[in-house]
């Protein structure tokens, strides 16, 4: 027997775009505060990854573009602060591959939602994930002295928020098409990581060899990572010299 709501011609009802958004939302946040090993890979390594680089690394490299009296430990600070957002907003579009090995992405799918409510709550939960952390991060800025005030914190949160939309986006649109977790972990490795280490957060342009320097300038992540640095040094500061411009 047909059902009436499906016969041809007869219009589909669909749910609310805000609860279908809100819902998927409130479902990537729970599946976040409760998974504690995702907690620590997501921003306990980058943390633990900048205290000993910058301290392994803090006597012995000083690269060219740095400005007097700036330590390595806080030219990196900026970088750690974007591969927190990376590592969230990617591993937050993991669940995509996983929810279509489940069959909940098929269920929502086939529901009378519009696909676009259901990309929205996927992106929003990624970005607000990482928007968090970085957020929290914040707080080792005042450890390295970073002159930070209410205005250049807003502008910075604002742009943790716009960075994190644009790199969860990114992880989705790979997720989207990947069939294996693993399949996604190696894009990552292959792609992803060497865009966050060619963005400047490990080392400026200048000085690098020109081939180098050319990818760099390419890479749209090198221009997320000088306004990171611009906005977290608004209320003045000491900032690398050779920052491209926006």
């Amino acid at each position: 027997m047909t059902d009436p709501a499906s016969a041809p011609g007869r219009p589909v009802r669909r749910g609310p775009f805000a609860l279908v958004a809100v819902s998927l939302w409130r479902r990537e946040m729970v599946r976040f505060a409760r998974d504690r090993s995702r907690l620590f890979g997501a921003f306990g390594q980058p943390v633990l990854f900048w205290l000993l680089i910058g301290a392994g690394l803090q006597a012995s490299f000083t690269p060219p573009g740095f400005s007097e009296g700036m330590s390595y430990t806080e030219y990196i600070y900026p970088g750690i602060l974007m591969m927190i957002l990376l590592f969230t907003a990617i591993f937050s579009t993991i669940s995509v591959v996983e929810d279509r090995k489940t069959g909940f992405m098929q269920a929502v799918l086939v529901a009378p939602v519009s696909r676009s409510s259901i990309v929205a709550g996927k992106l929003l939960g990624g970005a607000s994930m990482a928007t968090l952390q970085g957020t929290v991060f914040l707080l080792f800025a005042l450890v390295m002295g970073i002159p930070l005030t209410f205005s250049s914190l807003v502008l910075t949160m604002a742009l943790i928020f716009i960075i994190s939309c644009a790199l969860t986006g990114l992880g989705f649109a790979i997720a989207w098409r990947m069939e294996s977790t693993s399949g996604f972990h190696a894009i990552m490795n292959v792609f992803l990581l060497p865009m966050w280490l060619l963005s400047g957060a490990f080392f400026p342009a200048s000085g690098a060899p020109a081939w180098l320097d050319w990818v760099m300038w390419v890479n749209p992540l090198t221009y997320s990572m000088a306004g990171l640095r611009r906005a977290l040094y608004a209320a003045g500061g000491r900032l690398p010299e050779d920052l491209p411009s926006m």
